[in-house]
């Protein structure tokens, strides 16, 4: 067993040896490290068997020695012989050396300056390469400094982006071109800037000269309205036909503004390029849609003119005040459309239809309450008219442009109201001035030029006044033939407002007879109402009213006739308004007629109020009272005035002042304030009420067929009769049947008349004298008032 031991322990050592021998000696350590793990005091037999492979090395490195130790002294030999060989050698080598350097040290130069030469040479194409690559990214650059200096910043952003694109890339290791790069940013904010200073200047600009282009597009609208009327009227000469209105200048209305020179054909063309400078705007949309920022650009553009719309459509406070006013107010905002419509046809996207329709339907809802509102105040027809022109021109204009005014047309008739009220309103002064200044009696006439010139103001037709001579009268006075007039003036008027409206000639027949029933009905009517009640119309003044009144009314069939053939349209068509002509002035000369009625019964009242009756005298004066004969006097010369009138209109005012006169007397007579009345009083009203009775016998006014109006006093007659002849027993007798002869006397009139006449304890009772002659009388008395009163009880049971 050891035996076997000791022979494995030797060949492990022998492994480890060749290990050691052929591993490298940074790996040594772990192979030594496998001999202190063997067995105990391995170590020891692991160096004796080192020393052992040492000592055999070492034996054969002495034998390597020995067998080649002659061959190495041979070695030696030679090489000291071939020393001294050696040293020769290297001085000719040397010599050589040295003579070659100085044959070479030029050549040496020489290369020398060709090698730096062609440095240089490789230095300087490489420089020309890259300046090659440079100079046009430097050009690129010059030419995008010169083009922001000339302000031509779209062809600027296209440099820019040619040099970032190209230019700079093929450079970009280059300082400068870095510089250049980080400097087009800032470049370009610089350009957008610019390019928004120069739209707000823009924008400004448009603001001042839409006045401008404003007034240049409707003066173009006017013109061809003014040329299709023309061409209207040579078409249909002598008749009244729609305002001729054509479209056909809308395709060019847009960038034709012209202004036209009737009197040289080579007229001046003004476009909307020529009133204000668009590249502004179209430089900025360039530049922003260059940029990528073309959204950003439309909303503020469009965002910027809504602001714009709603000061344009601002009006100035007294805007209504005058023409001028209203015609800025247009002019402003139909440059404004014009612009906008030139914005919307020039560029692609940077306003749309739908934009633009947004703002006409507002602006148009803004300009009709503006209009409404300041239309309002306007009371100068004249102004409204000017008004209603413009409004025709400018929807005219707008309607060129493709905008819808549908709703101006329909505005125009709310203006047409307003425009017949302030014609009323005008006429109404007229008509006052006209019955002011108006004498009131017939015109005089006093040769034929002056007869031929009143009758071609008035349609006066009468044979009996033309067959007699001059001088002559007609019967209505100067008023007449003025109102009449006035009223033609006032269709003219009227039809002003038709003109141009697009309207039917039916539709402007109707407009006129309207508004001039409401001239008759209302104005004139009102003013004829206003003129019979005024205090200082007298009756001549009345009388020559009615006449008047009574010549219109004959003539308002000529004033259809007028407006017939103002529009063309026959009376017979269906729809035809009439004139009211005729109710208004029957109604002025019932109006006139009653007031006639109520100042002849005032002034019978007044000269009744002058009676001065001395109820208590014995016996009457013999003549009739004074104040009574002026009454009658005043009476027949008034009716004498009324034979103008007509027959029953002067019957009726004379049978009405009877009645009211002998109402009167009556009622003097009944006072509750006269207590007594003596019999000479009785005959001297007689007296009085047979002057009364003369009159109305004599006929003041033809046409009463018999005593028709001495019916008026019968009352009064029959009541004096009975006291006159004192025939108590009669009418007592009598009373209750239809012969009776004083079958008027009521018995409640007798007694308060016999009451007053009854005797009393007062001193001045009519009957003292005959109480001492006659008692009986008195007791007579006492039984007729016994038996009026039984009258009077049995009436009222």
């Amino acid at each position: 067993m050891a035996e076997n031991e000791t022979m494995e322990c030797i060949t492990e050592h022998e492994r480890i040896l060749q290990e050691i021998e052929s591993t490298d000696t940074a790996c040594v350590g772990p192979t030594l490290r496998s001999i202190y793990d063997d067995q105990p005091n391995a170590h020891m037999r692991f160096m004796e068997k080192l020393d052992a492979r040492i000592r055999n090395h070492d034996r054969e490195i002495e034998k390597m020695c020995n067998f080649h130790h002659q061959g190495f002294v041979d070695a030696i030999t030679e090489l000291l012989k071939v020393r001294t060989d050696a040293e020769k050698l290297m001085g000719q080598v040397t010599d050589t050396n040295r003579r070659l350097q100085e044959a070479g040290r030029e050549v040496t130069a020489q290369t020398g300056e060709v090698i730096r030469c062609r440095s240089q040479q490789r230095n300087m194409a490489t420089t020309v390469e890259k300046l090659q690559l440079c100079i046009p990214v430097l050009q690129m650059y010059s030419k995008l400094k010169e083009q922001l200096e000339s302000k031509r910043y779209y062809a600027a952003l296209k440099t820019m982006e040619q040099l970032e694109k190209i230019y700079i890339p093929r450079v970009s290791q280059y300082r400068f071109c870095q510089i250049m790069a980080e400097n087009l940013p800032r470049l370009r904010e610089e350009i957008k800037e610019i390019s928004m200073s120069d739209l707000k200047d823009f924008l400004e600009s448009i603001r001042k000269h839409s006045d401008k282009v404003g007034e240049t597009a409707m003066r173009q609208a006017q013109q061809h309205r003014t040329f299709n009327s023309a061409v209207a009227k040579q078409a249909s000469v002598g008749h009244y036909t729609k305002p001729l209105y054509s479209l056909s200048w809308q395709t060019h209305a847009r960038n034709i503004l012209m202004t036209d020179d009737d009197d040289d054909a080579d007229e001046e063309i003004l476009t909307a390029q020529d009133l204000v400078d668009f590249s502004p705007v179209y430089r900025c949309l360039h530049i922003y849609a260059v940029l990528g920022d073309r959204e950003t650009f439309e909303n503020y553009y469009r965002k910027q003119r809504k602001k714009q719309a709603r000061l344009v459509l601002q009006p100035q406070a007294n805007m209504h005040e005058t023409v001028e006013g209203y015609r800025r107010y247009f002019n402003q905002i139909v440059g404004f459309f014009v612009v906008e419509d030139h914005i919307l046809h020039a560029t692609q996207g940077l306003v749309t239809r739908a934009f633009t329709d947004e703002l006409w339907n507002m602006a148009l809802s803004k300009i009709i309450a503006v209009l409404r509102t300041h239309s309002s105040y306007c009371e100068d027809p004249d102004l409204v008219l000017e008004l209603k022109n413009l409004i025709v021109i400018f929807a005219d204009t707008l309607q060129g442009f493709g905008f819808s005014v549908n709703r101006l047309f329909d505005l125009l008739f709310e203006v047409r109201d307003q425009y017949n009220e302030t014609l009323l309103k005008k006429w109404a002064l007229v008509f006052r001035e006209i019955f002011e200044l108006d004498n009131y009696s017939p015109i005089p006439v006093e040769t034929e030029d002056e007869y031929k010139l009143v009758v071609s103001r008035f349609p006066f037709h009468d044979a009996e006044i033309e067959k007699q001579d001059f001088p002559k009268k007609l019967p209505m006075s100067q008023s007449v033939p003025q109102i009449y007039m006035q009223v033609k003036e006032f269709i003219y008027a009227s039809l002003k407002f038709s003109e141009s409206l697009h309207r039917s000639s039916t539709e402007i027949d109707d407009m006129l007879r309207k508004s001039t029933n409401l001239l008759l009905t209302r104005t004139l009517s009102s003013c004829l109402q206003n003129l019979i009640k005024k205090p200082h119309i007298g009756l001549t003044e009345l009388v020559q009213i009615i006449i008047n009144t009574t010549h219109l009314e004959q003539a308002c069939r000529y004033l259809e006739e007028f407006i017939t053939n103002i529009t063309n349209v026959s009376p017979e068509t269906v729809h035809t308004t009439r004139l009211y002509g005729l109710s208004t002035f029957k109604d002025a000369r019932h109006a006139a007629e009653g007031e006639i009625y109520t100042k002849l019964n005032q002034k019978i009242d007044e000269f009744i109020q002058l009676a001065d009756y001395e109820w208590s005298m014995a016996e009457s004066d013999g003549r009739a009272s004074g104040y009574l004969m002026d009454l009658i006097n005043f009476l027949r010369s008034t009716f004498q005035v009324f034979t103008h009138l007509p027959g029953k209109v002067a019957q009726t005012a004379c049978m009405s002042a009877c009645k009211h006169l002998s109402t009167s007397l009556m009622q003097m007579l009944l006072d509750t304030e006269l207590k007594q009345i003596s019999m000479g009083a009785i005959q001297q009203f007689n007296l009085d009420v047979i002057q009364c009775e003369l009159f109305a016998s004599s006929e003041p006014v033809p046409g009463f067929q018999g005593d028709t109006l001495q019916l008026a006093f019968i009352d009064l007659r029959q009541l004096l009769d009975l006291f006159m002849v004192w025939d108590w027993s009669t009418y007592l007798a009598d009373y209750g049947q239809p012969t009776s002869k004083y079958l008027r006397v009521n018995p409640a009139t007798a007694l308060t008349l016999l009451e007053k006449m009854k005797d009393t304890s007062k001193k001045n009772n009519i009957f003292s004298q005959f109480r001492k002659n006659d008692r009986d009388k008195q007791k007579l008395i006492e039984t007729v008032v016994k038996q009026l009163r039984s009258l009077v009880n049995g009436m009222s049971s």
